[in-house]
């Protein structure tokens, strides 16, 4: 008989091992591990890594097969994987209502529970009286189970199982933004419960859903089926927030040691290596000790100090944990198989040894790896004055199953049993290996025609989207259907996907659905969207956007594809040329580099076989051979209740009747509920009368179709079908065009006239008279106000009796006015007629959502609270906006434009995360307001016109606006004026000023800008007059539409000497008003805080106290303390008054570092900040400064010129406030020089 060869010997070793600590305590009948003698219940999580061991030790056995026992001893180790891995899929099943209600909730009351009874699988604590909602446990599972289904285990059985495991990668895709109890389970440090977002639940989440994507669960036995699908936008959400948040763990944790598994083994969710590195080392430097490490800072977890009998700490108690936290050897498993997995044979030997050198022997010397080691009860004044000197006990659970699978794991690695790709079949350790260069191809197509042969007169050759046919082109919010199917089960009662916008990567792949090929358009293409749709450089601009965003995010094979139709929107003024930025792009494009992308155009049919192709097999036929449950017939019957745009979708087809199979009715039928009813009679179209008689022979229903064709609203439709439809049977009502009759003489009159609200007997307004008045309304502008007040009065739905009985609505009215202005692009009415409609900004909720997972709270509205209101946790949209109304005091186009504002502060944090570093809170009304400055300084003109010009700003010169603000580039505006409706109205740009020359203080204050103005801007608003005291509310709601978002104090400083030949007046105070209103702060600010506190009682602000006990609850690298300081500094609504308080605070920082015992109790700030304008006051006044110049800003009693004086130098602020400081503290300071503590 053979010998055992001595590598047999040793894997029988270990065998034994992983016997007597792990699967002697398996449960026979549900195959799940109790955590310990004591705690009976299963984990998910401990269980995941509990069994990994085993799995490794399976894969070892069937790889050194000395003979056949070893080979069923392989087999017998991987079925007890199975049946663990088994288990807790049962336990997780019993509870699929709540992974259904999760979905849409994102609550803590619907999550699946964290623990399970070993020998039921059933729940063993009510959904409230635990930590539940853990993301990185069920996400571990599920990368677990995509590794173990890799590597050859069958664990999932049946379609069914299939359907949940989907349903439970939409239960985590949402993790980037999910507030979670997080790995310890107790949330925020201070253990009360209060969930935070954690970046080892983000960061495992990513990693299972990159693992399972594309991953058939019946390994090489499944078919089309059993794939299971992953949107790649919701992994590329959890990569960039990941990313935002490391080192830092969460906002009350500033380092903890369990994002080892997400930086490693087993997540490798970190692509950037030297963010893996820096991690690393904050892990090993703050948190490693003789033992292990520990997990936190100020853990308080069986420490000798913690009080046994209740699970919360009062923050104070904190600081009581400092440096006697629990290590625990744990960790030192991960560091072990890190270093295997580089390569680091040094970092493997380190930590084995001094693994090896705290294990502790059980019976037959058995190595167990004890839970942690703690200070003894008599040495922790000791250990707490002298860290890391005192000899520690261990506690807890011997052997922590979980560090005792680990060890093994590593141990088996270490000694050659396994090779790395083993146990990572899916190959997540390259996750840092630098990727090659993407190529985005991009498809331009032409809506028409005629946008074809307008195209090809500038030399560029494009296809129509009838041209591409057989490839189908259709809106991205389909694409957001289809994937709402999938995951469905009835038998479960599980829905699929939640209906959410498709991101740029999902619709830049190509899709075969039921042997047809798909291409989407990008979602900002979408024009049911909001009015920045109509701004072609603001199209342009979230081209650039999503070009970038893909260059460096798409992780696919294959290249990714956008398909970029040219609509009539894009067409310039007269309609018979496409737009110069459009055209400029489109050259851009073809030249192959745009937006710091490569670009490869090229027809659709060329890109098939180098694009990234998804076959979507749920849409598949399912058994009956229908593709939907109810078969969805569109008989005659059905017509009644369909949407214009499905009519289309159906004539689209209906000419090639093998075509129109059941994906085409599905289509439609999506399309039916995706389109908003349209009340816009459309403009005349050529040519479409052909299709109206097919269309009318499809239906023999005259009347419905005519019916139809009036609401159609062909703008958007016209780009997903192959030619215009039908000519409206209808013609508009003339309500808006301005009568002919009225000389120039005339109108300008009227336009100075002086509007006076008719009035009925009663007393009353007068509606009808009102209606009247619209009539003969010269200017769009009237016509808007005069809606305006009878939307208020009667409200959107009152039928106005315009040429007509009953009249079009006031909101179709509304609607069409929208229309018109649109066309004549005056932005300042579409924002507010916007408002009046109250459209949808399709993307808000998205937008604050992407702030708020980059750990940024928003403030709406002006401050001080509570007219500025916070939003610190994703909200759903009609709250958000409800939110955004009351904080503009109904002022409607300051509402509209926070919610732009919203959406580009959301794009610029995708792409250019850099610009809001050490920003914890964007306060979105001073940002308004700082722009309305702005442009009041550069045009040199009022309050009043400085707030019209920025409403008339169009969307791509806002964000750019913006841009420079955020940045603290240089900009220039220029002032152009155009006649439109008959109007002369001024447009305004923003364009980039070179910075030639500049010093670099000059560069970053935004310095005075060059402007030209070629005509006064023409006051468009007429005052109401001749009213009664009881239009008071109507009025004031009237005018809340305009009124001025600059209180007078703040801007006459500005206005004041704009004369003055020195471009560098009023270059500080801007300065300061920039970064006050973005709560900007010098580095490293926050942390000199923490230390100021520990030597006083506390900063007052205000009359708002910062008190010195904060800092024994926090950390000095804490966000939490970070957003903490700003509330306190938030409260001050001047920004420039703020940012002097900020540099007050720092000369007190910079007397810390001398040694400085004690500050005395509570220090005045605002006290210190006026002791130092009173020295600059008496030393100007000394010097011969007059009055003027010393003028005093009303609201602080600050000098204006303290706030325009440069921090450092003879006469700079520095100087003021260290000569304030020390006269003030020197009071404080104790007279003999002795120390008090």
């Amino acid at each position: 008989m053979r010998g055992r060869s001595n590598s047999g010997v040793r894997l029988d070793g270990y065998g034994r091992l992983v016997q007597q600590t792990i699967l002697r305590h398996q449960d026979a009948v549900t195959g799940l591990l109790p955590a310990s003698a004591d705690h009976r219940d299963a984990w998910v999580r401990d269980n995941v890594y509990s069994i990994l061991a085993v799995w490794g030790l399976g894969l070892a056995y069937r790889k050194n097969a000395d003979r056949d026992e070893d080979k069923a001893k392989a087999y017998e180790l991987e079925q007890s994987v199975v049946k663990l891995m088994r288990g807790l899929l049962q336990c997780m099943m019993r509870q699929v209502d709540k992974v259904e209600a999760f979905k849409y909730s994102q609550s803590t009351r619907d999550c699946l529970h964290a623990k399970y009874n070993t020998h039921t699988c059933a729940t063993v604590v009510g959904d409230h009286e635990w930590g539940h909602l853990q993301l990185d446990a069920t996400s571990l599972y599920l990368l677990m189970l995509a590794q173990m289904t890799a590597s050859g285990l069958h664990i999932i059985h049946s379609l069914d199982e299939v359907n949940f495991i989907q349903n439970l990668v939409f239960y985590i895709e949402a993790a980037y933004k999910t507030a979670d109890f997080g790995i310890w389970e107790r949330g925020d440090k201070t253990n009360r419960g209060i969930t935070e977002l954690n970046a080892s639940s983000v960061g495992m989440a990513k990693a299972a859903l990159e693992a399972l994507d594309e991953l058939d669960l019946f390994g090489a036995k499944g078919g089309p089926q059993s794939v299971i699908r992953v949107l790649s936008d919701e992994v590329q959400h959890c990569q960039s927030i990941l990313h935002s948040m490391l080192p830092r763990a969460s906002s009350s944790k500033e380092v903890d040691a369990s994002v080892l598994s997400v930086i490693s083994y087993p997540a490798f969710a970190v692509e950037d290596s030297e963010l893996v590195e820096i991690t690393k080392q904050e892990i090993i430097t703050k948190l490693q000790g003789r033992y292990g490490c520990c997990r936190f800072l100020r853990d308080g977890y069986r420490t000798p100090r913690e009080d046994p009998n209740r699970s919360y700490y009062e923050p104070a108690e904190l600081k009581l944990f400092e440096n006697i936290e629990c290590e625990w050897p744990l960790f030192w498993t991960y560091l072990i198989i890190d270093g295997i997995f580089n390569g680091n044979m040094e970092q493997v030997q380190e930590y084995r040894e001094a693994l090896e050198g705290i294990l502790i022997k059980g019976k037959n010397g058995v190595r167990l790896v004890p839970e942690l080691y703690s200070v003894p009860p008599d040495k922790v004044d000791e250990e707490y004055n002298n860290p890391h000197t005192v000899d520690r006990i261990p506690m807890g659970k011997l052997p922590l199953m979980w560090g005792q699978s680990l060890y093994i794991l590593g141990c088996l690695m270490a000694e050659g049993f396994l090779a790395p790709g083993e146990i990572d079949p899916l190959n997540r350790r390259f996750a840092t290996v630098p990727k090659p260069d993407v190529v985005v191809q991009v498809c331009i197509l032409a809506e028409t025609e005629g946008i074809k042969a307008i195209l090809k007169k500038e030399g560029i050759h494009v296809e129509t989207v009838a041209d591409v046919y057989p490839i189908r082109v259709q809106p991205a919010r389909i694409l957001s259907h289809i994937y709402a199917r999938l995951g469905r089960n009835k038998q479960m009662s599980l829905t699929g996907r939640p209906y959410r916008h498709m991101g740029v990567i999902g619709t830049s792949k190509l899709y075969n659905i039921r042997k047809n090929i798909f291409a989407f358009t990008p979602q900002f293409i979408d024009q049911q969207q909001f009015y920045l749709a109509l701004d072609s450089k603001m199209i342009v601009e979230m081209l650039r956007t999503d070009l970038s965003y893909l260059c460096s995010r798409w992780r696919m094979t294959g290249r990714p594809t956008i398909t970029f139709p040219v609509s009539q929107t894009m067409l310039d003024d007269t309609g018979s040329s496409i737009h110069p930025t459009v055209l400029a792009t489109l050259r851009k494009l073809q030249d192959g580099y745009f937006g710091g992308a490569r670009i490869q155009t090229g027809k659709l049919s060329e890109f098939l076989t180098t694009s990234c192709r998804t076959h979507l097999s749920f849409m598949d036929p399912g058994p009956e051979g229908k593709v939907f449950a109810n078969g969805y017939k569109l008989g005659l019957d059905s017509f009644e209740e369909l949407d214009p745009e499905e009519w289309l979708h159906g004539l689209q087809f209906a000419e090639d009747a093998d075509t129109y199979d059941e994906v085409a009715q599905y289509l439609d039928h999506l399309l039916q509920r995706t389109v908003p009813q349209s009340n816009l009679p459309p403009t005349a179209q050529q040519g479409g009368l052909k299709r109206f008689r097919a269309a009318v022979h499809t239906t023999r229903d005259l009347m419905s179709l005519a019916s139809k064709a009036k609401d159609l609203q062909v703008q958007n439709v016209g780009m997903y079908v192959p030619s215009k439809i039908f000519q409206a049977s209808q013609q508009s009502v003339k309500l808006l065009s301005s009568p002919h009759q009225h000389d120039q003489e005339v109108k300008s009159h009227a336009l100075h006239a002086e509007m006076n609200l008719p009035r009925d007997e009663a007393g009353n307004v007068d509606c009808k008279a009102l209606v009247d008045q619209l009539r003969i309304c010269p200017t769009l502008q009237e016509q808007a106000d005069i809606l305006y007040m009878l939307h208020i009065l009667k409200g959107p739905e009152w039928h106005t009796g315009l040429e007509s009985e009953p009249g079009p609505t006031v909101k179709e009215l509304l609607t069409e006015l929208y229309v018109r202005v649109g066309a004549t692009r005056q932005w300042a009415l579409i924002r507010y007629i916007s408002g009046i409609l109250k459209k949808k900004v399709e993307a808000l909720d998205e937008a604050c959502t992407a702030l708020l997972s980059h750990q940024k709270h928003l403030t709406v509205g002006l401050p001080p609270e509570p007219r500025e209101k916070t939003i610190s946790a994703p909200i759903p949209y009609e709250e958000l906006v409800r939110l955004i109304d009351e904080a503009s005091e109904k002022n409607l186009s300051v509402s509209i434009l926070t919610q732009e504002i919203m959406v580009y502060l959301a794009m610029y944090i995708r792409t250019q995360p850099a610009l809001f570093t050490d920003m914890f809170r964007i306060r979105i009304g001073l940002i308004i307001q700082v722009m309305a400055t702005e442009l009041a300084h550069s045009l040199h003109c009022s309050a009043g016109e400085a707030t019209e010009n920025l409403m008339n700003l169009s969307p791509s010169n806002v964000k750019n606006l913006l841009y420079h603000i955020l940045s603290g580039k240089e900009f220039g505006v220029e002032k152009s004026v155009r006649s439109v409706d008959s109007l002369v109205t001024t447009a305004i740009s923003i364009y980039d000023v070179e910075a030639a020359g500049a010093t670099k203080t000059e560069r970053a204050g935004i310095v005075r800008l060059k402007s030209e103005i070629k005509q006064q801007l023409d006051k468009r608003r007429q005052s109401l007059t001749g009213s009664k005291p009881g239009d008071g509310d109507l009025l004031a709601s009237l005018s809340a539409g305009q009124s001025e978002l600059l209180d007078k104090g703040s801007f006459s400083s500005l206005v004041k000497d704009q004369s003055s030949k020195d471009s560098r007046q009023g270059q500080w105070k801007r300065r300061r008003r920039l970064d006050g209103a973005l709560n900007r702060v010098p580095l490293g600010f926050y942390q000199k805080v923490w230390k100021v506190l520990q030597k006083c009682h506390g900063l007052s602000v205000e009359g708002f106290v910062l008190p010195s006990s904060t800092t024994r609850e926090m950390t000095p690298g804490e966000m939490k303390f970070a957003v903490h300081v700003e509330s306190v500094l938030n409260r001050v609504p001047q920004p420039e008054y703020r940012q002097l308080l900020v540099e007050t605070i720092l000369v007190l920082t910079m007397l810390v570092d001398v040694e400085v015992h004690t500050m005395g109790g509570i220090i005045p700030v605002e006290k210190i900040l006026h002791a130092a304008n009173d020295l600059f006051y008496e030393e100007q006044k000394a010097l011969g400064a007059d009055d003027q110049m010393l003028e005093k800003d009303p609201s602080t009693g600050i000098c204006d010129l303290l706030y325009d004086s440069a921090p450092s130098g003879r006469f700079g602020t520095m100087t003021y406030l260290s000569k304030s400081v020390a006269l003030h503290l020197y009071d404080l300071l104790p007279g003999d020089g002795c120390a008090m503590q």
